[in-house]
């Protein structure tokens, strides 16, 4: 098929987007490329035609474990056959995935960077019909990254494995070093022709920043004009619920979301969102990524982002629809105080540092040398309060433990339960008739849910618990007793972030942290506030300040921004003031008036801006009065 018909086939588009076929054919052709396009732009679409296109698996390497099982999701629902490996699997059904991709007809494979430290996934790899790389949010590899992950340095393993596979990196948010940073980590075979970069502007997206020290009664006031779906983002998850609160009290229809829910809530709320139920989600930085809602008519931020690469991926979530929609920040003097203090917060010494590795290692009753390779569930609000730490500071010092490859700290996921018969079908049908208080269980399993003997499948103990008219504890002790007799592996459902310890655990004098790396991360961070802090400044069109920033210095005014909108107000008003200067002088010539002739007898101006030019003229001693009359 060409690149067309699959198109056509499985995305039900006629068309590709500007750049996307040229990307398609460049990555055909077996080169390197990198594309940038903004957020909203069919980046997956550069990398999933191109794998189609030829026989073969493609790797994807993704950051996000939600997105990547949205991707994959997806690409199942088109008939296409797609698997994800991520951190909170276990070892078998890692072994299981990796032989369907060597030995299956598994298109696309996706992986959570953290994956290619395993020498298991390394080798496997090696067997497989590798036919392209794609590395999304690929900035994460550049040290000038705004969400830099070390674990991101390790995607360049892949090209040593298969030297001749293409790779194709895509970000919505990259300047120019981040650009030069992912081509030399994933060591680009030619370096300069092969990045595609789409314009970052947006004709439809109105950016404004407004100072308001009110802010609750100024987004209000927003909401109730623009009305629409929107999104307003805050700093934290206790400010997330309160917005909504007060938005629900003023009859907005709104929900909140935040990496705290637990992900069947987080699931329902974005579909209700997605839906049109809820109007408006408040929520922290956690929710957007990956979602694709093309009539968001509103982005309000609350608070300062921490980058502009940030803000403008977030603001970019409006209007994709190219519909008139709205970006907008408000902030007042306080919020660059808070910025601040975040900003110390994120930088602990490397005392505060090995403090807080040496309660991580009390936490989990660690003896010295020995958790290598161990997986715990990790509550950081638990941790804190039993050590009485910062949270901001915990934070930081596990990202720092994780660039030197101390431990790696996965995002919250939700994972259900899992089966997997041991067991031939033969074997089975022996153990039912042995064991008659599991048969009725082991049939509604597999009439439910499919033969599970060479796959792990999903399973709901309290679906199935209902079926069977029994409690979901009773269900559990029967699914525990088969694991106990080797006739199943069962994998309970789980929902929180974990921990891997990388390294067995080691004393303060040989914990070794890469202080110059600190020192790089806290410039690089400095950096990015002063760029948030001078796009505040109202000096020029925001839009121009953005696309300049991210090195589109060739761009004119957007016209539609607050800067724009005033501007063209006050330019307007210029001439406005010169035709009532003539009008004025002309009608004054006639002998003295009162003010309500002066100002009946202007042709321009809203009776307001009629009598603020007059008062003008009056102050200025152009104008005076006597006896009640102007002269």
């Amino acid at each position: 098929m060409t690149i067309h018909q699959i198109l056509q086939k499985y995305w039900h588009f006629s068309a590709f987007r500007p750049l996307q076929e040229d990307i398609i054919n460049f990555v055909l052709a077996g080169n390197d490329a990198l594309a940038l396009l903004p957020t909203g732009g069919g980046k997956s679409i550069c990398f999933q035609v191109p794998a189609m296109a030829k026989p073969g698996i493609c790797i994807v390497v993704t950051p996000l474990i939600a997105l990547m099982n949205d991707q994959v999701d997806d690409l199942k629902k088109r008939g296409i056959k797609a698997i994800s490996i991520f951190s909170g699997m276990s070892k078998r059904e890692v072994d299981i995935a990796l032989d369907n991709c060597i030995y299956g007809d598994v298109k696309f494979l996706y992986l959570s960077p953290e994956r290619l430290r395993s020498e298991l996934v390394q080798e496997r790899i090696r067997y497989m019909n590798v036919n392209l790389y794609a590395v999304d949010e690929a900035h994460c590899i550049s040290h000038w990254g705004y969400d830099f992950r070390p674990a991101y340095l390790h995607v360049r393993v892949l090209r040593s494995i298969h030297p001749k596979v293409p790779i194709i990196a895509l970000t919505a948010t990259a300047v120019g070093r981040v650009i030069v940073g992912i081509q030399e980590k994933l060591e680009f075979r030619v370096k300069g022709s092969q990045v595609f970069k789409k314009s970052f502007f947006r004709e439809n997206l109105s950016y404004m920043v407004l100072f308001e020290e009110n802010k609750m009664g100024r987004l209000l006031k927003i909401i109730q004009r623009v009305k629409g779906s929107g999104i307003v983002y805050v700093r934290n998850r206790r400010e997330s619920q309160e917005v909504s609160r007060y938005l629900l009290l003023n009859q907005i229809s709104a929900d909140y979301y935040h990496a705290g829910l637990k992900t069947p809530d987080r699931i329902e709320k974005q579909r209700k969102w997605m839906k049109g139920e809820t109007s408006v989600m408040v929520s922290t930085n956690a929710f957007g990524m990956g979602i694709d809602k093309p009539d968001v008519r509103f982005v309000i931020h609350l608070d300062l982002p921490d980058s502009l690469e940030a803000y403008f991926q977030e603001a970019g979530r409006a209007g994709r629809d190219g519909k008139k929609s709205f970006a907008v920040l408000l902030y007042h003097e306080a919020d660059r105080i808070k910025l601040e203090k975040t900003y110390s917060m994120s930088f602990p010494t490397l005392e505060e540092i090995a403090q807080i590795y040496f309660h991580l290692g009390n936490y989990y009753q660690l003896a010295y040398g020995a958790g290598e390779g161990l997986i715990v569930d990790f509550d950081i609000g638990d941790f804190c309060n039993r050590f009485q730490l910062n949270a901001l500071k915990v934070i930081a010092a596990l990202k720092f433990l994780e660039n030197d490859e101390w431990i790696t700290l996965s995002e919250s996921v939700f994972l259900p339960s899992r089966i997997r018969f041991e067991i031939n079908a033969s074997e089975l049908y022996r153990f039912q008739v042995e064991q008659a208080n599991m048969d009725v269980l082991i049939k509604t399993i597999l009439r439910t849910y499919g033969a599970a003997f060479d796959y792990y499948v999903n399973i709901e103990e309290t679906d199935l618990a209902r079926k069977l008219n029994v409690s979901m504890y009773h269900i559990i002790t029967l699914l525990q007793k088969m694991e106990e007799l080797n006739v199943i592996s069962y994998l309970q459902r789980t929902d929180s972030p974990q921990i891997q310890f990388l390294r067995p655990r080691s004393d303060s004098n040989h914990l070794q942290i890469d202080h110059k790396y600190i020192a790089e991360r806290k410039g690089i961070m400095r950096q990015q506030l002063d760029g948030i802090f001078e796009y505040l400044v109202d000096d020029q069109c925001r839009s121009r300040k953005l696309l300049a920033y991210f090195g589109e210095l060739d761009s004119n005014d957007c016209l539609i921004c607050d800067y724009c909108i005033n501007a063209r107000k006050q330019e307007n008003l210029r001439d406005a003031h010169i035709i009532m200067n003539t009008e004025i002088k002309n009608l004054l010539l006639n002998g003295p008036l009162t003010i309500d002739e002066l100002v009946n007898g202007l042709s321009i101006g809203e009776e307001k801006d009629r009598l603020d030019y007059i008062r003008k003229l009056i102050d200025s001693g152009e104008i005076k009065m006597n006896n009640g009359k102007y002269y």
